[in-house]
């Protein structure tokens, strides 16, 4: 369930707030091809299926870890909104780690926390936590600390 605030300003006492977990989605093998291709980063372990599967030590190919990470931005909206507000910016990362691989065809999905919030020049500036688990693993696939600002 998302998470409603009606205003940026209501994110300042919202420190410590968890959020459900995200719907999963499956990261397919053409999700990964249309990554490289974004990325220009065509790692055999990414894109070449066969080879993948007979010398990775993944036992077949994984997602690149930034595509890991920019489906993050397609979970945050699934844990929580802001109703009014002028717009939003990404101001970076604090801290990203990628404990364990995506394996082709794996389904992952986002959970998170605000871990801190603060006033900043008419701004509220969100630090959430994001992790990305697989389906079936016990490690998650990605951690990272997003650092939003929202104006009102």
């Amino acid at each position: 369930m998302t998470v409603s605030f009606t205003n940026p300003s209501d994110l300042l006492a919202a420190a410590g707030t968890t959020f459900e977990p995200t719907d999963w989605i499956e990261v397919t093998q053409e999700r990964i091809n249309l990554f490289a291709d974004a990325t220009g980063d065509h790692q055999w372990i990414h894109t070449d299926v066969e080879r993948a599967n007979a010398e990775s030590p993944f036992g077949g190919p994984i997602a690149h870890g930034y595509l890991t990470l920019s489906l993050v931005n397609l979970f945050l909206p699934e844990m929580f909104v802001i109703e009014n507000f002028s717009m939003g910016v990404n101001v970076g990362l604090d801290k990203v780690r990628f404990p364990s691989p995506v394996p082709a065809g794996s389904r992952i999905r986002g959970v998170g926390e605000i871990v801190s919030t603060q006033e900043i020049k008419g701004a509220v500036q969100a630090v959430t936590r994001i992790t990305v688990e697989i389906e079936g693993s016990d490690k998650p696939a990605c951690v990272a600390d997003t650092v939003s600002r929202f104006m009102a």
